[in-house]
């Protein structure tokens, strides 16, 4: 049995495994892709490790991404897309850019973008953007799973974003919502209705404790607007602020997982996830 079927089957929450970042650089590459797909692909090595020597401690993250389809190894250059997005709560964006070859990202101030300020390097895009994950060198499962909702939907391919286990997997930009067991309703949903809490596995830009609480309060409210951000945590919770000024605080428990192979090919292990079990809605005091 597959990483993902048996991570489903343990019944593994979703909440608070979203991968870490602040921002996203996502750059067209066609061709296939190797497990450490930025310095193994048809991108120059060199050109992979330098941009991800860049993006070391800044916050942002890079990710290769393809049209869906066959994969023809050509090797001939061509222009690129690049989209680049920053999380920050309540006034994350997204751009694009056209690039007529890639060394051209590496006039990216990646210190800029990390911070959450735009560098002017494209033109904003308005629409929602969800990437799904079909990097087969590093887990057969994201090829398998999220190759035919890309293909169906007619959405970016893209290099891994962590948690294979969860696939098919995807990622909603601007905001930086990551996804796991995603399907054909829920894909379409999240591009045309908002962010949704369902199978959400965190915002990137928060960490696993914060990641649980925004999904817990989203859920509850049945918000889906880029509206929450987290402003406190502790050991056991964290406080959650609505834009309107409400907050509640988010009661965290560890729970057991059962066994199950974080990787196709790799041994069960047990694990230990954060889950929400109380919300609290705090009150305000005037004057």
């Amino acid at each position: 049995m597959r990483c993902s079927t048996l991570s489903a089957v343990a019944g593994e929450p979703l909440a608070g495994t979203a991968a870490t970042a602040t921002a996203w650089l996502c750059l067209e590459q066609p061709g296939p892709w190797g497990r450490d797909a930025v310095v193994q692909s048809h991108l120059d090595p060199e050109l992979g490790a330098e941009l991800t020597r860049r993006a070391a401690g800044t916050g942002v993250r890079v990710l290769l991404i393809r049209r869906p389809g066959k994969h023809a190894d050509t090797h001939v250059d061509a222009g690129r897309r690049l989209y680049l997005a920053s999380t920050t709560p309540g006034a994350s964006w997204l751009e694009q850019a056209d690039l007529t070859a890639p060394e051209e990202v590496l006039e990216l101030d990646f210190a800029a973008l990390g911070q959450g300020r735009s560098t002017a390097f494209g033109t904003p895009v308005t629409t929602p953007l969800l990437l799904v994950c079909t990097n087969s060198k590093r887990d057969v499962c994201c090829a398998l799973y999220g190759r035919p909702i890309a293909t169906a939907l007619n959405l970016w391919e893209c290099t891994h974003t962590g948690g294979h286990r969860f696939a098919p997997t995807g990622i909603l930009l601007p905001t930086g919502h990551l996804y796991g067991r995603l399907d054909h309703q829920l894909a379409e949903r999240v591009i045309t209705d908002g962010i949704a809490a369902d199978r959400c596995r965190g915002r990137s830009c928060f960490t696993p404790r914060g990641q649980v609480a925004e999904v817990a309060v989203r859920a509850r409210l049945g918000e889906t607007r880029d509206v929450l951000t987290v402003v406190g945590e502790t050991a056991d919770s964290a406080t959650v602020r609505h834009a309107d000024g409400r907050e509640w605080r988010v009661t965290l428990t560890e729970q057991t997982v059962p066994a199950r192979p974080a990787s196709c090919g790799q041994f069960p292990d047990v694990t230990v996830a954060l889950v929400a079990t109380a919300i609290d809605e705090l009150v305000r005091v005037s004057g």
